[in-house]
């Protein structure tokens, strides 16, 4: 297994499910998200500024299901729907990156189409002069086309930037051989390479994003966002997760 003390820039894809915590994803009387739980994204800030503290590159990739999952019915055009889960991405990213600026990190968040004064339009260079700079880079609303989904955004977005590998931090604490939601027997792997997991049909990220990443010898590091510190635990050495290989 690689040494995770040694990466020097991560692409961090944070699941919009996880953070939502066991909230529910419709609006207080206040009109607050309980789609996202405070206390969780102020966790998951306070963990990344002791990585980036440590000299370590960040960058963020957020899921939108903690908003919206695909097409509500069967009378709904999926590009549209599409639309609305990539600025499901952004809404995310905004409320993410505000918890982060509040614990004292420089942020910045790139979209791949316009999207007013609320965010950049993506480009690499840009992109890796600010993480150079020691800011925190997000990237929102997938790649602004349809019919991909934020694994294939985080993919390309970590091919493009260079990372070193690609942290999962999901609502499961790693890959298993079946759903360990169904089956309580499912065995959870340690280590297995991404070419496993594609003969395996194991679902880790979606068919598109996993062969880009076997192409381009791109690592995954997969655990539980919601167990103690899983995030520092995971850049310090200390994983409980899998760890998915390019061999």
């Amino acid at each position: 297994m690689k040494d995770l003390k040694n990466l020097k820039r991560v692409l961090l894809k944070l699941s919009g499910e996880a953070l939502a915590g066991e909230r529910k994803p419709v609006l207080s009387e206040q009109g607050v998200p309980k789609a996202l739980d405070e206390e969780t994204v102020l966790g998951v800030a306070a963990q990344v500024k002791k990585v980036v503290d440590s000299g370590v590159q960040v960058a963020i990739v957020i899921g939108g299901g903690n908003f919206w999952r695909g097409r509500t019915s069967e009378n709904m055009d999926r590009i549209r729907a599409d639309q609305i889960g990539m600025l499901a991405t952004v809404m995310n990213c905004i409320f993410v990156s505000d918890m982060f600026r509040h614990v004292g990190m420089k942020t910045r968040i790139y979209t791949p189409f316009v999207c007013g004064s609320f965010t950049h339009l993506y480009d690499r260079d840009d992109a890796d002069a600010f993480l150079n700079s020691g800011g925190v880079v997000f990237f929102a609303g997938g790649t602004g086309h349809p019919y991909f989904s934020t694994d294939t955004a985080t993919a390309l977005r970590a091919v493009e930037i260079r990372a070193d590998a690609i942290l999962l931090a999901k609502a499961i604490d790693g890959v298993y051989d079946s759903d360990p939601k169904i089956n309580p027997d499912a065995k959870k792997f340690d280590q297995i390479s991404l070419q496993e997991v594609l003969d395996k049909k194991l679902g880790v990220i979606d068919l598109t994003a996993t062969i880009m990443c076997l192409e381009n010898k791109m690592p995954l590091v997969i655990f539980g966002l919601k167990e103690e510190n899983s995030i520092e635990n995971t850049m310090n050495g200390s994983f409980n997760g899998t760890y998915v290989t390019v061999d």
